[in-house]
């Protein structure tokens, strides 16, 4: 319930985020849509100023009718760089002066014809000799068409939001990193708590089990009359031994990922007969192989086992791997394993034929506290460290793990370690 809380949240927010970022970018497009139509004002009082100019000089719309000389031409091209001044245009530009072709429309119709194209930058506007002869819809004949061209008009409007622009694209991509940055740190935080809680209530059932054991133990060497009897002081102190034993493995793989994880565990590296290795983990672990009559195969293949490393941790590592592959054996338990070399390094699989862990959860297995559902958290012991453990140390020796696993049908667990 909790989790479906967690995705509902994070979905209201995206959703919320998603149309905060509609709203910002509607609203781009509405101020560069403001930005265009200032311009166009702009254009067009530049033009119309600079054709009452023209208007007032009879003259020099008579001689531009018949060509345009280059005084006059710069004649024009000051009135609008004056006028372009005084609406803060700074705009490459240019124009045209054409013959005037008389119409017999009203002035409204004519003037909106007139203005061509102002999107694409284009304006136009009619100087005539005469102002139009009101009510009669046409204008005197003595005219010119001046038009006004703007080839970078778009990227002048762009220019002048710019900031605002920019600003608002880097606002809504700094806000869409920090929150989903924020979801992902939120979605792990969850995650980690949920596996401390096994790990935490793993923890105590484990420890549990030991001390009571050894408090049975005292107390039976207490209550018991023939205590004296040195087989039953030999059985009662070897429970002890042995589950004291047990709790200080457990807090020491606790404490010893703990330093891993704080790069407070040197390594003490030498020449290591890694096949050796392998045979002295199988004779520590021979009381559990044929309590379980696990068949195992051993195939001692690799030509060149001789690895640079520390031999405390390495064999930790490969104890770890094959007590795994006995604590989820089958009922025909079976331990096979495998040594090579191959493209210049020493190479180690251990296998079994067990229960397997589904795809979905194989890339999870390294992960600290993370354990397979299995459906009785208890079935089988463990902290979810072991493989943790297993993955930091073949990795601060320069080597990787991988696993490859089908349900019901076992587990591969291939390590890849650097010779000498």
């Amino acid at each position: 319930m909790k989790l479906n809380r967690t995705y509902l949240f994070i979905g209201i927010s995206s959703l919320a985020l998603l149309m905060v970022l509609v709203i910002q970018v509607n609203w781009i497009y509405e101020a560069a849509d403001v930005k265009e139509k200032i311009f166009n004002e702009k254009a067009n009082m530049v033009l119309s100023k600079t054709a009452d100019a023209l208007t007032k000089d009879t003259s020099t719309v008579k001689s531009l009718k018949n060509g345009v000389s280059v005084s006059e031409k710069r004649k024009i091209d000051s009135l609008f760089n004056y006028y372009m001044k005084a609406y803060n245009i700074e705009i490459k530009y240019s124009f045209s002066i054409k013959p005037f072709v008389p119409t017999f429309k009203n002035e409204a119709t004519i003037q909106n014809e007139l203005k061509m194209n102002p999107g694409e930058g284009c304006y136009q506007t009619c100087v005539t000799e005469t102002s139009p002869e009101s009510g009669k819809g046409s204008v005197s004949k003595n005219g010119i068409d001046l038009q006004l061209v703007f080839p970078d008009k778009d990227e002048f409007i762009m220019a002048e939001m710019g900031i605002p622009f920019i600003s608002s694209v880097l606002l809504i991509v700094i806000v869409l990193i920090t929150f989903w940055r924020t979801a992902l740190s939120l979605m792990k935080e969850k995650q980690i708590s949920e596996h401390t809680t096994d790990f935490l209530n793993n923890m105590t059932h484990e420890f549990k089990t030991p001390l009571t054991n050894i408090s049975l133990a005292g107390k039976m060497m207490v209550k018991d009359a023939n205590i004296n009897q040195e087989d039953k002081v030999r059985h009662y102190s070897g429970i002890i031994l042995e589950e004291n034993e047990k709790l200080r493995l457990q807090v020491e793989q606790v404490l010893s990922m703990t330093a891993l994880e704080r790069g407070e565990i040197p390594l003490r590296k030498t020449d290591l007969d890694v096949h050796q290795l392998i045979n002295d983990c199988l004779k520590c672990m021979s009381v559990q192989i044929e309590d379980k009559h696990v068949r195992v195969i051993s195939d001692l293949a690799a030509e060149n086992f001789v690895i640079y490393a520390d031999k405390t941790h390495v064999t930790n590592a490969i104890c770890n791997l094959i007590d795994n592959a006995l604590k989820y054996s089958s009922p025909e338990p079976e331990l096979q394993i495998q040594t090579f070399n191959k493209d210049g390094k020493f190479i180690l699989t251990v296998s079994d034929n067990g229960i397997g862990i589904e795809e979905e959860y194989q890339k999870k297995v390294f992960e600290k506290f993370f354990r397979v559902p299995t459906g009785n958290v208890h079935d089988v012991k463990g902290f979810g460290l072991g493989l943790t453990y297993i993955k930091s140390i073949i990795e601060m020796h320069g080597g990787s793990i991988e696993l490859q696993s089908e349900t019901g049908k076992g587990t591969v667990f291939i390590i890849r370690l650097p010779h000498v």
